[in-house]
Order: structure tokens, then sequence, then C-alpha cells
């Protein structure tokens, strides 16, 4: 298709905002490590919270949701919306923790709460296992997003579109670093918002469809809308419902959804002004994340199914593409085609900056990783602020081109967030555990990312379909926690010194340390209750989940029952918010 004049100058107009803003604050980013990596740490929650969402909107993430809703049905999408349960649990008991530690990348936690080799080792290994393979595994993920729209959109190879995209990204995120993420996160969070609304109306009122209301009743989207997968399918219902629900959000470890927090969510954490600033940034995510954005693009995703049926449609629509990257994904941008001049310029921006926000996130993230984590802690401890922050700059350039290659080998972006989750599988509890209990130590760590990943291995590529997602999830979570528990059991703990000042430091809750607290002599320290805060957790999850499903009730048509949940389910967020002043007013 052709893009209008008005089309390439929305385009290109965005590109130089972006790229304006990096040059902006490249002076300040140049002066440390801290600046270039967490702003100084004196950034607001809502421009922390708002780049939180920023990133998780990345180009792939609406290819997802259509490839889930085509596939699975709107319910499918409770593989990912279960993952609020861990995001809230972050927000009344990891965030303002995590700020209180006062260090620099999420990694150095380890040293601060473990001891001797085992804690440099897993520092480092960590840095690379997830600073350079599983961050690229994720950019390059969204990196096949964005060819796929740039092929569908524009008629471009992969190498241009990904040559367009990337140059400006890493030049704005090499020149500004965090502080430039930021807020190039605010503007494209914004149009990417009313891009995609904008997108979902016009769309549903295409003569072909008709409106809402005839999009609905539609034959081959009627029998995608249920909300809750069906029990009559046994298999579908636990593997879509129950086990996101009972093991995946806390046992699975994924980028942006890490058990505990982690990534990231952290590094903005990291760059708050103050625990209170941090909780509420986190807060703001997951309402966002969670009960704002979804429904527009579920929406394009059922309106696809109309347009392109079948695979086979969708690559009878675009010859040109490749026909081993032709997936349910590609639905979402191959529907953008059909947008006018001006909008289609302006969700083609919004994609545009959906890719860039994700890519630059992830790569001053990864960028953090080998540089504070590897580098200066142990290649060149004494290197100066100025060659650290340059050093930076070119590991920025490099994550991305590895990330590009990659991408072109991948085929979807679903295979790679099954890939991703598996290999986390059993590793989830440890992050949520080793705040709370102080038997864990390194060696847990370690044992449970080298089992995790081998039997990933094992299930991905040798068991294949001879065993179903479900339970190869339920069997890798299985091995990987009775591995680390016997590991933790079996080894020394960590040392007591080490123990103690991270106890004197982070004051987590005395639920698992209490035995050690008697034996130090030290002052125990007071505040809410574990359990309190873990209902304050619930009674938030439920609320995000009920504003969720009760926009999905007002689209259907179920006005009264749709306004009766939206309304409990605003008056219960109304009170989980007025909640986290007291998490962060009170000392632990």
């Amino acid at each position: 298709m052709q893009l209008s004049t008005l089309d390439w100058g929305i385009i290109i107009g965005f590109f130089a905002i972006s790229l304006f803003i990096g040059i902006f604050f490249s002076k300040q980013a140049s002066k440390s490590k801290l600046d270039f990596f967490l702003s100084g740490r004196n950034m607001p929650w809502w421009l922390l919270g708002i780049s939180m969402v920023a990133t998780t909107f990345s180009a792939d993430t609406p290819a997802l949701v259509t490839d889930i809703v085509r596939q699975n049905g709107v319910s499918g999408n409770w593989v990912w919306w279960a993952f609020l349960l861990t995001g809230m649990l972050t927000v009344f008991v990891y965030a303002r923790l995590w700020r209180r530690s006062g260090i620099l990348t999420d990694l150095e936690f380890y040293e601060l709460r473990y001891s001797g080799k085992p804690a440099r080792f897993l520092r480092g290994f960590r840095a690379i296992y997830l600073g350079v393979l599983f961050n690229i595994m994720v950019m390059a993920s969204v990196c096949l997003a964005a060819i796929k729209i740039g092929a569908t959109l524009f008629d471009l190879q992969p190498i241009q579109t990904l040559l367009i995209a990337a140059t400006i990204t890493v030049a704005y995120s090499a020149l500004g670093g965090l502080k430039s993420i930021l807020f190039t996160d605010f503007f494209q969070f914004i149009l990417a918002m009313v891009g995609s609304v904008w997108a979902t109306i016009y769309i549903i009122n295409m003569p072909e469809i008709g409106g809402l209301d005839n999009l609905l009743a539609h034959e081959a989207v009627a029998g995608k809308l249920a909300l809750v997968p069906s029990m009559a399918d046994k298999d579908q219902f636990i593997m879509l419902l129950i086990l996101p629900l009972t093991v995946q959000w806390w046992a699975s470890y994924y980028p942006g959804s890490e058990p505990g927090g982690g990534g990231y969510l952290v590094q903005r954490m990291l760059a708050a002004k103050d625990e209170t600033h941090a909780v509420k940034a986190t807060m703001f995510f997951n309402v966002a994340h969670y009960a704002l954005r979804p429904w527009p693009w579920i929406l394009i995703g059922l309106a696809s199914l109309i347009y392109f049926p079948t695979l086979a449609s969708l690559g009878e629509a675009f010859p040109n593409i490749d026909k081993d990257v032709i997936g349910h994904d590609l639905a979402y941008s191959a529907m953008l085609t059909y947008l006018p001049a001006g909008l289609l310029g302006l969700v083609a921006a919004s994609l545009v900056g959906a890719f860039m926000s994700t890519i630059s996130t992830h790569l001053n993230w990864g960028s953090s990783y080998i540089i504070h984590d590897v580098y200066a802690r142990f290649i060149e401890p004494d290197a100066s602020e100025k060659k650290l922050v340059n050093l930076a700059r070119i590991t920025t350039v490099v994550i991305m081109i590895l990330a590009g290659w990659l991408s072109l080998h991948l085929d979807s972006a679903k295979d790679a967030f099954d890939l991703l989750v598996l290999i986390g599988a059993g590793t989830g509890l440890i992050y949520i555990l080793r705040w709370l209990w102080w038997r864990i130590n390194a060696y847990s760590e370690i044992a449970a990312m080298i089992i995790s990943f081998v039997v990933a291995v094992i299930m991905k590529f040798y068991v294949g379909d001879a065993v179903s997602s479900s339970n190869a999830l339920l069997i890798s979570v299985g091995i990987t926690t009775i591995g680390w528990l016997t590991v933790t059991l079996l080894t020394s703990p960590t040392d007591t010194n080490v123990l103690k000042s991270f106890y004197k430091k982070i004051r987590p809750y005395r639920l698992g340390w209490n035995s050690q607290i008697a034996t130090w002599g030290i002052q125990p320290s007071q505040g809410p209750s574990l359990t309190k805060d873990i209902m304050k957790m619930l009674i938030g999850t439920i609320s995000i989940y009920g504003i969720l499903l009760s926009t999905g009730m007002l689209l259907y048509g179920n006005i009264l029952i749709g306004l009766i949940g939206l309304a409990i389910s605003s008056i219960m967020l109304l009170y989980t918010i007025s909640q986290l002043d007291e998490n962060t007013s009170k000392t632990y």
C-alpha cells in the first residue's frame, strides 16, 4: 500500500521529536553512570509509571494479543492477564524494598543479600544471561513484530525496517540515557493510546463490519467472545485459566512480569525520588497495563477474523511477505492497511513508538548490566565515569545489532513468549522468598537457573508435543522447585554479617527472619503484617480484573451488569490506592 505525504510527515515528525529529546538530555546523561542509567534517582511516579506502561506496549504486544484472540478467543488472554497477581504483589510488598536498597541495578542485589564467590558469580553470570541472552531474545521478538508491520504497511524488506527504526532508537537511547527514554516514553504512550483507540473505532465501523453489534454477532467472531474459558473443554480451561492463576504467575520468570519485581521495572523503581514514588509508579503501571489497554487490541483481533479468517487468506493478501513468517500475529498490522490517510500515519507512528519505547528500555537496561555488573565490577573497578558512559553507549549499539540479527530467525512473537515462560518456569518462587526467608542463598538461585534452563530445553526440543504445554509447565516448575529447595538445605547459609547488614538496611517482614533476629540480639523491625499487605494485593487484583471484565460486558451490550461491576470495581480500586501511602509512611 502507499502512504500519503501526510502519513510520512507524521512519521518523520515523530522520529525528529524522539531524536531531539535524546540530544536534549545527552549532556546530563554524560555526567555519570547513575545519571545515564537512573536519571540521577529523582524521577516522579507519574513519569516512571507511564514509562513502565509504554515499555510493555511494544510493537509485538498487539500482534501477540491478536494471535491469542484468533486462536483461543478473548479468554485466551488469561495467559498474560494472570501476571497481574505478581504485579500487585510487587506494589504492596516489594517496590518499597527495592527502592530502599539504594542499588543501581537489580543484579547488585545479589552481593547485598548473598556472600562470597557464589554471590559474585551469580551477579556476573546473571548479567550475561539476562542482559545479553534473555534481553536479546525479547528484543528480537519485538523486532520481528516491527518487520511484519514494515512489510504490511510499508512494503519494506526486514533489513530496511530494522535499519530505519533501530537507528533512531539507538541514537536517542545512547545519547540521552534513561531520562531521554522516560520523556520519549511519555510522548510515545500518548500517541500509542490515541492511535490504537482511534484505529479500533474506525475499523469496527467500516462498511464490511458495520459497527460493534454486527462485529460481535458475526459467525466468525461469536465463538471467540467468552471472557472466561469454557469448562466444557477441560484442557483449555486448565491451560488458559487455572494454570496461569494458580501456578504460572508466581512460578515463572518473564521480563516485565518478574515475581517480586525485576529488570527494567526495578530500574524505574530505583530511579524514583523515594519509596512512595516507586510504589505509586508500579501501581499506575498495573492499572494501565491490565485495565485500560487490552480492549482496542482485542477488538481489532476479532475484526481480523472477518477480513482474514485463515492464514491462507493472509498469505493471499500479502504475497510479498515470506510465507515462513505469516502467522496469526500478522493480522493486526494487516487490519491497519484499511486505515485512511492521516490516521494511518498516526497509527504507524504509534506502532513505531511502541517499538522504540520497548527497544530503548531494553537497550539501556541490558547495557546497565554489562557495564555496572560486569565491566565496572569485575574488569575495571576504577574506570572513570566518563569511560563507563562511553562504554554504555557502545554496548547499546552492539546489543541492538545482535537482537536485529536474531529477529531474522524467528517466526512469531508467540513462540518467543512460550519459550521464555518455559525457561523461567520454577524460578519465580525463589525471587519472592529471597526477601522473606533468610535461609535462601546464592546456590539456591544458581541451581534454579540451571535446572529450569535444562528442563526447558528438554521439554521444548526433545519432548515436544508428546507432553501438553500445561503439563510441561507443571513438570518444569516441580523439578526446578524441588531442585533448588534441595540445594538450599544442603548448602551453607549466607554469611551472618551479610544477612544482618541486609536486614538492617532493607527492614523486610519479620516472617522468615525471626529465628535469626533472636540470635543477633537486635531490635526487630515493626510495621504492617505480611498477611495484611497480601490482602491489599488481592483486593487490588480483584478490582483491576473487575474493571477489565466489566469493560468487556459494556462492549458486549450487557450495560447494567457492566455498570454495576465497573462501579464496585472502581470503589475497590480507590480503596486500594488509598492504602499506598500507609505502606510507605511506616518504617519497617
